[in-house]
């Protein structure tokens, strides 16, 4: 609360900036809003979303290093240009205003097949958690507030406590695929009471490797969840 009473002083006095092009009148304005680029659709894994060998589009046979866990993966946009500092701000920088903004890429992909299927069945939006340090320190979670935006004018619930990052773990920033996986590999638990028997939507910021959403999704289908799907705002333009 007291942060979000500091960033409106804020915001009278030092009126928003394009996070972007720093151009005044918007967190990010129209014109960078509009040089985002949608993540293209090609053969990729179904469960963990990385690229497979081949030209056909659409979703592909599971790649050899993914697990049971996770369902359907999908990204709304490359994590390039205009987009990068706009997640950066919305995730360091305590620029929550942008978490409505940049939700419209991912209503935008939920638009589209086979996604309106898929939510039809799902049972409740999980977002990816912190480690409670780190939210105590940050004072919000990111991927909660993109799940959040999500549900607007949805009957389908945010489950925030259905999993929680137990043990705390470094930055994935920087990290090797293997050092990605090797860090988050048995850090969450899931609450059986709020996961069996349902189907789950995983939502988080950016999606690299998938190292964090399938160890998400591991927790959660131990716990009793029948599928888990995964959806984030952006993945790199290159894998």
């Amino acid at each position: 609360m007291l942060q979000r009473f500091g960033s409106y002083l804020l915001d009278l006095v030092f009126p928003p900036r394009c996070v972007n092009c720093m151009r005044s009148g918007q967190w990010f304005c129209d014109s960078c809003a509009q040089r985002v680029r949608p993540a293209p659709s090609r053969q990729v894994c179904q469960r963990c979303g990385i690229e497979l060998p081949g030209d056909v589009e659409g979703l592909g046979a599971p790649c050899p290093g993914c697990r049971d866990a996770l369902g359907c993966v999908g990204a709304a946009a490359l994590h390039e240009g205009p987009l990068q500092p706009a997640i950066h701000a919305l995730k360091y920088d305590g620029r929550l205003e942008l978490a409505p903004i940049l939700t419209r890429y991912l209503r935008a992909l939920i638009a589209a097949a086979p996604w309106p299927a898929i939510l039809r069945r799902v049972d409740g939006i999980v977002p990816v958690p912190l480690h409670r340090d780190r939210l105590l320190e940050r004072g919000y979670n990111q991927a909660a507030l993109l799940a959040t935006g999500l549900t607007v004018g949805s009957c389908t619930p945010v489950l925030d406590s259905a999993i929680e990052r137990f043990r705390a773990t470094k930055s994935q920033v920087g990290l090797t695929a293997l050092e990605r996986a090797d860090n988050v590999v048995g850090k969450f638990k899931a609450n059986p009471r709020l996961v069996t028997g349902r189907r789950l939507l995983l939502v988080d910021d950016v999606f690299t490797t998938g190292a964090t959403m399938r160890e998400c999704a591991v927790a959660l289908r131990r716990a009793g969840a029948i599928a888990v799907y995964g959806l984030a705002l952006a993945r790199p333009a290159k894998r």
